[in-house]
């Protein structure tokens, strides 16, 4: 693909446009799409994907924050009924205001590394509206959120996406068919977002406070750690957990039965 001579990239953005038609063709088929499918497109940029998913889906509706290219797809794709085109950041969009709640969502997206964390918090808060997301992003992101316990790159954003999702590392791709080109190179990723009806809200959010409080002190064990992460003194001997161990070492099942059992300590006191 050619980049259009009019496309100017901003570095305060973090644009690296996709320019390997191969690469998008293969994006766009590991989406296993459905004549009616509905797609959720985050950072349209020059359109490279955008215009396979026009060819396939029912409805797309494409978030960009960058005016010049929003003007250029407006140009570009102006005869397409199905494609709903939003200026905005979508770390600031309402989801529920611009996504039909009675259809499940696909989601894809080139993310920029400054904002992969921020937008994959933003699909959990909203999962109830989304069937999977198959996300680009840098390549040690990628491996922090498919990461297993027991490893340097286990920590908060692996938790998470293992406990929202299934997630699965599809392939690699080169920094080479970006442009400007990266300095390093991306993942394609797939989460398959899970229905979790194992947490009340007061549990979801002990959950976060744990997951997040314990990471923030990984080289301590947990027997310390829980201590300044809860407002509330707990009683430890009430647990019956395995406190000598770091939270890298804490699978996300465990994450989730901790949660449980330090809500019911709570109660009691």
């Amino acid at each position: 693909m050619m980049i259009d001579t009019k496309i100017h990239p901003k570095k305060s953005l973090g644009q690296n446009f996709l320019k390997d038609e191969n690469i998008a063709r293969k994006i766009v088929s590991s989406l296993a799409l459905k004549t009616d499918d509905h797609v959720l497109e985050i950072g349209a940029g020059a359109g490279v994907l955008t215009k396979y998913l026009i060819q396939r889906v029912k409805k797309v509706v494409a978030v960009e924050i960058d005016k010049n290219l929003v003007q250029q797809l407006l140009k570009k794709f102006w005869d397409c009924d199905n494609l709903f085109l939003y200026r905005d950041d979508i770390l600031n969009i309402y989801l529920e205001e611009i996504l039909e709640r009675s259809q499940l969502w696909k989601v894809v997206a080139n993310l920029p590394y400054h904002i992969t964390s921020p937008v994959l918090f933003k699909l959990f808060e909203n999962r109830k509206l989304f069937g999977s997301a198959t996300l680009m992003v840098q390549r040690e992101v990628a491996q922090r959120i498919i990461a297993q316990p027991g490893s340097k790159a286990y920590g908060i954003l692996s938790v998470f996406s293992q406990y929202y999702a299934d997630v699965k590392n599809l392939f690699d791709v080169s920094k080479h068919v970006f442009f400007p080109k990266p300095e390093v190179s991306s993942s394609v990723i797939r989460l398959d977002f899970r229905n979790n009806g194992s947490f009340n809200l007061q549990q979801e959010r002990l959950f976060r406070q744990l997951v997040k409080g314990t990471f923030g002190q990984r080289r301590k064990m947990l027997r310390n750690s829980l201590k300044s992460t809860f407002e509330k003194n707990i009683d430890l001997t009430q647990l019956n957990f395995d406190l000598e161990q770091r939270p890298e070492d804490v699978s996300v099942e465990c994450f989730v039965e901790l949660t449980k059992q330090i809500e019911s300590v709570l109660v009691l006191n």
